[in-house]
């Protein structure tokens, strides 16, 4: 398991237990991917399943969006994509699962939020692609979208003031079909699905765990 920082990689490492590795990394730097895959490859020898979930983004409408901004989103939704996968295939071998996470904002509108919408779009796009490069080896690869689901990188959207993460998580809640917004724990479930032989003839889709948001 990797993460950009230090105190919460260490704090969900605790969390899980059992012979969970957390190996401190920035998916958008390329040295820190290789120096990860070097330790992946020493220790293991292969990867079996690859969830790529490294990403965010913040909210800023048309007229005030900042190159910082863009290059921020871009950095780690796309660019650390792209080489988290490319940099894994010499560990990669047939009946491994690559996991996409995209969003449900990559298919529709959002105030405010174009620049990661656009960003997740690009991981549809690379899943349909690159499943054509890769039809030789036996990978699969898909793209998992999630839905609004109550995460602190969620809530904190609405800053630092929980009546106001409540107020998002309410009125986020009334835009899904269900009624409420997800649970890590379903996001996993999907992501499971997508990892293990059970979905061994799946390839190329975009699995949505939205509650039925992008689907009306």
């Amino acid at each position: 398991m990797t993460g950009r920082r230090k105190d919460v990689l260490d704090a969900a490492v605790a969390e899980i237990g059992g012979n969970v590795v957390g190996i401190q990394a920035d998916s958008a730097e390329l040295a820190d991917l290789d120096r990860l895959y070097e330790r992946v490859k020493a220790e293991a020898g292969r990867i079996d399943v690859l969830f790529v979930n490294a990403g965010g983004g913040s909210m800023l409408p048309l007229g005030e969006i900042t190159e910082e901004q863009y290059d921020d989103t871009f950095d780690r939704n796309v660019k650390g994509v792209l080489f988290t996968v490319q940099k894994a295939l010499p560990l990669l071998g047939p009946g491994s699962s690559v996991i996409l996470t995209g969003s449900t904002a990559g298919s529709t509108g959002t105030p405010a939020f174009s620049v990661y919408a656009a960003s997740k779009a690009a991981l549809r796009s690379f899943a349909r692609n690159w499943i054509l490069d890769l039809k030789d080896r036996g990978i699969r690869i898909n793209t998992l979208s999630p839905g609004s689901t109550k995460t602190t990188g969620l809530v904190e959207l609405a800053g630092k003031d929980p009546v106001q993460q409540q107020g998002l998580l309410d009125y986020l809640a009334t835009q899904v079909p269900m009624g409420r917004v997800g649970r890590a724990e379903e996001i996993a479930a999907a992501a499971l699905f997508l990892a293990s032989d059970d979905s061994s003839f799946v390839t190329g889709i975009e699995l949505f765990a939205d509650g039925g948001a992008a689907q009306v």
